[in-house]
């Protein structure tokens, strides 16, 4: 598939459908910090807009970089907030990461430098994990960082062994501003054993929108086959959510209700197929399928 990033293709007007994608879409991959809520708190319309977009017939599912959060975790605060999502609907870094192991290092002994949420969810999925002999190494979002994690990790990374990482991100956000993610470990790694990660599974690379695929087909089964363009990747964050739509062939939607703005969009060399004010501002026509 081709990378539409290459394309000298023309910002589109914030608000406009003129090509009228949004009557083929069958399924929306949502972002959520900025696009659907600000730490406990709904962006103004996104609730009333989820529920309307299930009652259309298409399917929402959410899409996180977050790897130190399970899915159980994103369906409790949702549910605090007044939303009942089932957590088939949650995707996260980590569960696109054991994927990928599973398609690539199946039964490989993994080092896996991540919080007691994504170790359960590595053990539960049948991953050996491994902290003195591993063949692999993992990294995530380990909020529970100490520096003998730290020590090992480089001493595994130097050595050689393949490396992996759930995700790129340099920061979290949280309600009071930004704590250090994944990418500032790697940072850290690269410093003492000179590599970054062979690979990454998160957004914006096209492995976990090929995740997405393969689990929007096991909820919806009448969706297995969906054509890509069909499936709206929704986020503010162009490096990441609108790349990631870019990157896999997705129809991808900015809003501008979290990090970027619409400068940013008409600087950005990767062009999102659609911009709208905020999630509640997208329309929803009926299907043309």
């Amino acid at each position: 598939m081709q990378d539409r990033s290459a394309e000298n293709n023309a910002l589109p007007q914030i608000g406009e459908d003129a090509e009228g994608r949004l009557a083929g879409i069958r399924a929306f991959a949502l972002d959520m910090d900025g696009t659907v809520y600000l730490g406990e708190r709904w962006i103004e319309g996104a609730r009333e807009w989820l529920l309307a977009a299930e009652r259309s017939g298409r399917s929402c599912f959410f899409l996180t970089n977050n790897s130190s959060k399970s899915p159980a975790d994103y369906v409790n605060k949702l549910d605090r907030m007044g939303l009942s999502v089932p957590e088939d609907r949650i995707i996260t870094s980590g569960q696109a990461t054991i994927w990928y192991i599973g398609e690539h290092y199946s039964g490989k002994r993994v080092f896996l430098l991540g919080n007691e949420r994504l170790r359960e969810e590595f053990i539960q999925a049948g991953i050996s994990l491994d902290e003195e002999n591993p063949e692999l190494v993992v990294t995530g979002f380990d909020t529970t960082l100490t520096y003998e994690k730290l020590r090992k990790v480089c001493d595994f990374v130097r050595a050689g062994l393949p490396y992996l990482a759930t995700h790129p991100d340099f920061n979290c956000p949280t309600e009071d501003g930004f704590m250090p993610d994944i990418g500032a470990i790697q940072a850290f790694i690269r410093a003492s054993a000179f590599r970054d990660p062979d690979h990454i599974i998160g957004k914006p690379n096209r492995d976990i929108s090929d995740y997405l695929l393969r689990r929007i087909g096991a909820v919806r089964p009448e969706l297995a086959d969906v054509h890509r363009r069909a499936v709206a990747m929704v986020g503010d964050r162009l490096y990441t959510d609108v790349t990631a739509g870019i990157r896999g062939g997705l129809t991808s939607i900015l809003v501008l209700s979290g990090e970027a703005r619409a400068e940013d969009a008409a600087a950005s060399p990767e062009r999102p197929d659609l911009i709208y004010p905020a999630l509640r501002d997208i329309p929803l026509p009926i299907s043309s399928r």
